[in-house]
């Protein structure tokens, strides 16, 4: 199993390139980079605007398809290495838990291992087999770019809620930086 940062995005929300985004001191995406590294024998970026992400030294994987959307950076990830499976995660998620990780990972089945959290599906830190290719083009094709939508429509494993809050109470790892109100907001509580 590979991993892949989804790093797609228009930004419309966000005046910057999310991945890009210092916290710490470190970008958000070189931070994963360099935890994904150490879990994973193998990294890509899945980018709609690869050009950003060729200083980072990792291969990065343009989008396949012209639908713009996580969905089809997993896909174009899942069709351009011939991979299996692929560990997928947003580029704007700076608190990934390497714990929760190796659980999703070593839980993993069906078509897709989604954990959940607050009640709810989330699949930006998720893996994802070959199995959703079949089911990712044909929602593609029909303009149902939603990634969550995918989920009804495959065979997923979700991670309990209980089993994520025992690694990661808090969910810290699903905070994400969407807006310049998500980072302000982070930036009071570092």
């Amino acid at each position: 199993m590979i991993a892949a940062i989804i790093s797609g995005g228009e930004n419309r929300r966000m005046p910057v390139i999310k991945g890009f985004i210092e916290i710490n001191g470190k970008k958000i995406i070189e931070s994963q980079l360099e935890l994904l590294s150490g879990l994973f024998d193998r990294v890509v970026i899945s980018s709609n605007a690869p050009e950003l992400y060729f200083s980072l030294g990792v291969p990065v994987i343009g989008d396949v398809l012209s639908q713009r959307g996580p969905l089809t950076g997993i896909l174009s990830v899942l069709l351009s290495t011939g991979e299996e499976e692929v560990f997928c995660v947003a580029c704007d998620m700076p608190f990934i838990s390497p714990e929760l990780i190796g659980h999703i990972t070593r839980e993993k089945g069906g078509d897709a291992t989604v954990p959940v959290f607050c009640g709810r599906p989330e699949p930006l830190l998720s893996v994802y087999s070959k199995g959703i290719i079949e089911a990712g083009l044909r929602r593609l094709a029909e303009g149902k770019a939603s990634l969550t939508g995918i989920l009804d429509e495959i065979d997923v494993r979700y991670i309990k809620e209980d089993d994520v809050r025992a690694i990661d109470p808090d969910g810290r790892s699903f905070r994400n930086i969407n807006t310049p109100e998500d980072l302000n907001l982070l930036n009071r509580k570092n």
